[in-house]
């Protein structure tokens, strides 16, 4: 997303810190400095629960998490995060996950005899690695970190696994790009704040909406069809268990519109014909 005259108040305060889960050189990471196309400050989070909690503790203006993948799908936790602790999506962004292999300057690929990173990163690759069967498998907790690892202590004879931002923030020379299996593997974020979006109406193309149900038939297709009624389009549903009540779901959606009176309408209609009914976020819809 290219800032435009709707950015103003985001870069007039980019002295505010940006919590992330991870460190720098994460995705995460990469997402803060291609969303505010800024030198950001950030807030490293070992947990996405951290990463709330530097926000609601003011230690973070806003932060980035991840929500869903486009090949292992939603990270439901996170959409009870943003839920349970009144956070506001203020704007997403899509990134293509690229990963490389990277080592100290100086080493082939023949020098290496293990590669560490975090599972899914390693599973990422398996086409890759499955050709270089020399070259050992071990999990490790985040990408980044163990690119940090490697080059704080020397570590020759063990490559990482990660993102270009990584290898450049830590000196390490990529000696095979793009090894992930699938090309299309998409991650989408949101960016989240305390405060409601200032987005001006003109500006607001997509909004996260989360309501209840009455569990009767038909439900949950007249709600749909309000939502087509009032041209809006349906990009995402996602159900959740409502914890208090065993087989009854709360549902989590992502609708876009060309005009934001048309999501004024619909709102007001849907607001109605649903409980605990919560606009989580008005954005920018962020591009694909």
């Amino acid at each position: 997303m290219n800032p435009n005259e709707s950015w103003d108040f985001f870069l007039n305060q980019m002295n505010d810190r940006i919590a992330i889960q991870g460190i720098k050189g994460s995705f995460h990471h990469q997402v803060a400095l291609e969303y505010f196309q800024e030198a950001v400050a950030v807030d490293e989070c070992l947990s996405f629960e951290a990463v709330v909690d530097s926000v609601l503790s003011n230690q973070s203006k806003w932060a980035v998490m991840a929500i869903e993948n486009s090949i292992a799908g939603s990270i439901i936790p996170n959409y009870a995060l943003i839920d349970a602790n009144e956070l506001h999506i203020t704007g997403e962004y899509y990134l293509d996950i690229i990963q490389n292999l990277m080592v100290l300057q100086g080493q082939s690929l023949a020098d290496i005899k293990e590669v560490h990173s975090h599972p899914m990163a390693l599973l990422q690759c398996m086409d890759f690695l499955k050709k270089h069967p020399h070259i050992q498998r071990m999990e490790d907790k985040d990408t980044a970190e163990t690119a940090r690892r490697i080059r704080q202590n020397q570590i020759k004879g063990i490559a990482a696994i990660g993102s270009k931002v990584a290898a450049s923030l830590y000196d390490l020379n990529i000696i095979a790009p793009e090894i992930q299996t699938i090309n299309t593997n998409r991650t989408r974020f949101f960016i989240l704040s305390k405060e409601a979006s200032l987005w001006s109406k003109d500006s607001i193309t997509k909004a996260s909406l989360k309501f209840e149900l009455e569990d009767t038939p038909g439900s949950l297709a007249t709600l749909l069809n309000v939502m087509t009624n009032c041209k809006l389009n349906l990009t995402k549903i996602q159900s959740m268990p409502i914890i208090e009540t065993p087989f009854q779901y709360s549902f989590f959606v992502d609708v876009v519109f060309e005009k934001y009176k048309h999501f004024e309408k619909a709102i007001k209609i849907i607001e109605l014909m649903t409980h605990k009914f919560k606009v989580l976020g008005e954005y920018k819809n962020g591009k694909l």
